[in-house]
């Protein structure tokens, strides 16, 4: 080909190129794409590898395909429309019962800090080494949306969509922020891989971005031999899941009076008859769901006498999920150690209480907008370490919600858990996603704590899960069911455990750093052109 053929090839591609990128609202619909890619990344589907690749495409969106010179607010409204595209597919759980406003709402509030994650890339991208300050940015604007408001909401963090994938032993080093700024770097990387490549730039940015793209699944690999080890713990004990389901889906789950309690007493009842028989493992613990019994048994004397019958037809401890009415009518959502006829021992007391259902803020302000309002609880936070002690064995609790948070199971193996438990109801969540994306938190944790995990739900997913992040048995939707397994039980902390929150305090530090970088670049920049140019930067 001639050198004026050669040309007009190049020429012709540029325009092509520009033709598919250089559109605002191919901008905006690639980036409400990205995030719907992050979305389809999570679970129930295992397709966990489209997270980095959702992250890739809005990564490009943010950097104009390589070309920089977008405005700050353009990416501000890039992350937003993003943030849309993940979010509002992620959680129509919240809504399924009480409609389409609060649902929507949250989606719009929390995509505001992957707004604020669009805003800041555009200012880092400028930086050298750019994957990694981007990547940086996404974990700091994770890390904010999972404080605030009202203690935060990490639902949809990058690390809970890898419970299947190659990334996930990094959970063991760095925790779940670590995993989620792999996944981020991940996909930064191939950003700039991609436009690289486009450009025909094969320069030491193209080897950079190779690296960020490579690196984290490289260390990943190095790091998951380690976590068959964790298997063997230092003993074993067996302990079994009761799911004695619902009368009823919906937020009226119980309003049939203690018959969530007596489907859960049948179900212990019915185990005990199999272990008997010999056809079933006697179990060292058994462990009810959250709500498990649906009326206070510290006050209700035909609920207390039935679980002290479960208990001793089984021969074990049940760990027993209830609401505790206070003496100033507030509420606990509690979980008792009952211990047969010795009753009542210890309890956790739920920590990390969700803000619009278990206590509502600005009760009287939210209720002018909706009459669910007065439907939300009273609950107060509880006290203690994130630990019970049952047959002998220290159990980390982490009730629903709670699981979400990095520091409940911190805590909790800080304090000496060798086994962790995440009693669940997710009844009034009907047979939405939730419980599927709440299940491969669990399998994160496991893997971040080298614990085995044992999650007990009123109507599933119920699930036994390997310290390796393995789902070793679960049961169905919305049938009653009962797991019986061996775990391990474990001593040894990982290096996860040992860190706790250094991995997401050093990385929103470099990502402070970063911005700080640019932003000080932005104003040499400012001060060296002339105030026409200034303003398209």
């Amino acid at each position: 080909m001639s050198e004026a053929g050669a040309e007009a090839s190049v020429g012709d591609r540029s325009r092509v190129s520009a033709v598919l990128t250089g559109s605002a609202w191919l901008r905006s619909l690639y980036a409400a794409a990205g995030g719907f890619l992050i979305f389809a990344g999570f679970p129930p589907r295992p397709l966990w590898f489209l997270a980095p690749v959702g992250i890739a495409l809005l990564t490009c969106v943010l950097t104009n395909f390589g070309r920089g010179g977008l405005r700050l607010r353009a990416g501000f409204g890039y992350g937003y429309l993003a943030g849309l595209g993940f979010l509002v597919p992620l959680l129509p759980w919240i809504g399924v019962f009480v409609g389409a406003v609060p649902w929507i709402a949250l989606a719009a509030v929390e995509s505001l800090f992957i707004g604020l994650f669009g805003l800041l890339a555009v200012l880092v991208a400028r930086l050298p080494w750019a994957p990694l300050w981007i990547a940086a940015t996404w974990t700091l604007t994770e890390w904010l949306r999972s404080s605030v408001p009202f203690g935060g909401f990490p639902w949809g963090r990058l690390a809970f969509g890898q419970s299947e994938g190659w990334l996930l032993p990094l959970a063991s080093v760095g925790g779940a922020p670590l995993l989620s700024f792999a996944v981020a770097l991940t996909g930064t990387g191939l950003a700039a891989v991609a436009v690289a490549v486009a450009a025909k730039r094969w320069d030491r940015g193209f080897f950079g971005a190779v690296a960020a793209a490579l690196v984290p699944v490289i260390i990943a690999l190095v790091v998951s031999p380690f976590l068959s080890t964790m298997d063997s713990g230092d003993r074993t004990i067996t302990v079994a899941a009761i799911q004695g389901s619902v009368p009823r889906l919906g937020l009226d789950f119980n309003s049939q009076r203690k018959q969530v309690l007596d489907n859960h007493v049948a179900e212990t009842v019915k185990l005990a008859a199999e272990v008997d028989a010999g056809r079933v493992d006697q179990p060292d613990v058994v462990i009810w769901p959250e709500n498990a019994s649906d009326i206070d048994p510290l006050r209700n004397a035909d609920a207390a006498a039935d679980i002290t019958r479960a208990s001793e037809a089984i021969g074990a401890p049940i760990l027993v999920g209830t609401v505790l009415v206070n003496a100033d009518r507030t509420t606990t959502n509690s979980v008792i150690v009952w211990d047969g006829a010795n009753g009542p021992q210890e309890q956790h007391d739920k920590k990390i209480i969700q803000p619009f259902g278990e206590y509502l803020p600005y009760r009287s302000f939210f209720r002018n907008f909706s009459s669910y309002a007065d439907r939300a609880g009273n609950f107060v936070p509880g006290e203690g370490n994130g630990v019970v002690h049952a047959a002998g064995v220290p159990i980390g609790v982490a009730t629903c919600y709670e699981v979400a948070f990095d520091r409940a199971f911190q805590e909790s193996v800080r304090n000496g858990a060798q086994l962790l438990a995440v009693p669940t109801n997710n009844a009034t969540f009907g047979d939405t996603e939730m419980t599927y994306q709440q299940l491969a938190m669990s399998r994160v944790r496991a893997v971040e704590h080298g614990r085995a995990v044992v999650v007990a739900a009123t109507s599933g997913v119920s699930a036994i899960i390997a310290p390796d992040g393995a789902v070793t048995s679960q049961t169905d939707l919305f049938v009653p069911a009962t797991l019986v397994a061996k775990v391990p039980l474990s001593t040894s902390s990982t290096l996860a455990s040992r860190v706790g929150p250094v991995p997401e305090i050093v990385l929103s530090i470099i990502a402070v750093g970063a911005i700080a970088m640019a932003v000080l670049a932005r104003r040499r920049d400012q001060a060296e052109h002339s105030p026409e140019e200034t303003a398209a930067i």
